[in-house]
């Protein structure tokens, strides 16, 4: 059989705040397992911004699984800065321009980019990459309030896929104690 070469790319805060919007616990393995299945997973990326400032992140058991476990995490510490209109002081850690660059690098050497976020700032990007050929899919959701996947971005992908239609396949099965919301 000839499996269509792929590559997933993960932005992780916007995959993140989909799957907190749609309460759900994503498993990376069955995820892994899912997109895999019919194809040549070539690569399988993850972004992420980490603070500098902590000594343990919460995210830091997630990067080590995932580092451990075929995922290619690509990460940056997070800047902090004052908000110039109100003062306060936010942390920011932007990854689109790292997930930009290794999908265009990657692009030659795929049939196939998966590409896990709503962002709308991403269309231009899914443009080149059609561009020389490569077939993308988009995982969000449009099932939340506002929806996370931009419609823009919709339009421009080969394929949507609606995150909460494949709950079943990569999400964690609510424990028994917990209640299963509709």
């Amino acid at each position: 059989m000839n499996f269509e070469k792929t590559a997933l790319f993960i932005d992780g805060s916007n995959f993140y705040a989909a799957t907190r919007l749609l309460n759900m616990d994503i498993d990376y393995a069955r995820l892994h397992q899912y997109f895999s299945q019919d194809a040549n997973l070539i690569r399988a990326y993850y972004y992420t911004a980490l603070p500098e400032d902590q000594e343990f992140s919460p995210l830091r058991p997630l990067i080590d699984w995932l580092d451990y476990n075929g995922f290619a995490v690509v990460s940056k510490l997070t800047r902090e800065f004052t908000d110039p209109e109100t003062g306060k002081k936010r942390t920011k850690g932007n990854m689109d321009m790292e997930l930009a660059l290794d999908m265009l690098k990657l692009a030659p050497h795929i049939d196939h980019a998966i590409l896990f976020s709503g962002d709308g700032d991403f269309c231009r990007l899914l443009e080149d990459v059609q561009g020389i050929g490569v077939r993308v899919t988009v995982v969000s959701t449009t099932k939340t309030s506002p929806p996370m996947a931009a419609d823009s971005l919709r339009r421009m992908a080969d394929v949507f896929i609606e995150m909460d239609n494949i709950r079943e396949q990569i999400a964690r099965p609510p424990r028994a104690n917990e209640a299963v919301s509709a």
